[in-house]
């Protein structure tokens, strides 16, 4: 049976509580991947850790600038042998995807590019704020259509729009952030469901989950995850 696939969210600078993560969490009942984000990666160490680290992994970086730019952002990246998925952000348009898209398999032919759409700490007021007229639900449409056209390898979103971008889009490999076990707080997050949710109903293809698996005891936490799934 296939295992369930979670990227660990290691949203810290402190790299011995990083390493205490990437232990605690093996599990031979999930396949768990640890994912880096902006906070680690800008780190001193956290940037070295990255060039020798010997299993692969997660660099959620979500590139949105230039095209020129955003290449060599990626061109940055080539000593990261080990780097399995990199995200870049939807709202950078067409072409800047293409040409990223077209950077990593230059760099790297195992390297998958996902497609960041509306954050998971957004609603509908948030992007009106913005400036944007049209739903959560409809603007990830769009940019899942953005993302599916440039040929990306999946597209990260939330597990709320996952159903609808599946019936369109289904052979787009997804991944929802915003996940939360039962009871958890949601802190910064506004469109949040539990994981059993994203994985068997909304049958997405993997989730992100941070804070509710690192905070307290590590081992007990993963346990629960396991349980719920299994429920």
């Amino acid at each position: 049976m296939k295992k369930n696939k979670i990227f660990i969210a290691c949203d810290t600078s402190n790299l011995d509580l990083v390493k205490k993560i990437i232990n605690q969490t093996k599990t031979k009942e999930l396949e768990i991947i640890p994912k880096f984000g902006l906070q680690f990666f800008y780190s001193q160490k956290g940037r070295k850790f990255l060039e020798n680290f010997d299993k692969e992994f997660f660099l959620d970086l979500k590139i949105n600038d230039i095209k020129q730019t955003a290449i060599s952002a990626v061109d940055s990246l080539k000593d990261l042998k080990k780097c399995r998925y990199i995200t870049v952000h939807a709202n950078g348009g067409l072409e800047m995807l293409k040409a990223v898209k077209k950077k990593a398999s230059e760099i790297n032919k195992n390297l998958k590019i996902l497609g960041v759409t509306v954050l998971t700490s957004l609603n509908n007021k948030s992007l009106k704020e913005i400036g944007h007229t049209r739903s959560v639900e409809q603007l990830v449409l769009k940019q899942a259509g953005l993302i599916k056209k440039v040929g990306l390898h999946g597209i990260v979103l939330s597990a709320k729009e996952a159903k609808i971008v599946k019936k369109k889009y289904n052979n787009l490999f997804t991944v929802t952030p915003g996940i939360r076990l039962p009871g958890d707080r949601t802190d910064d997050q506004a469109r949040v469901v539990t994981p059993y949710d994203a994985l068997k109903i909304n049958k997405v293809n993997a989730i992100v989950m941070g804070r509710s698996l690192i905070r307290g005891n590590i081992k007990n936490n993963i346990k629960k995850l396991i349980d719920h799934l299994n429920k």
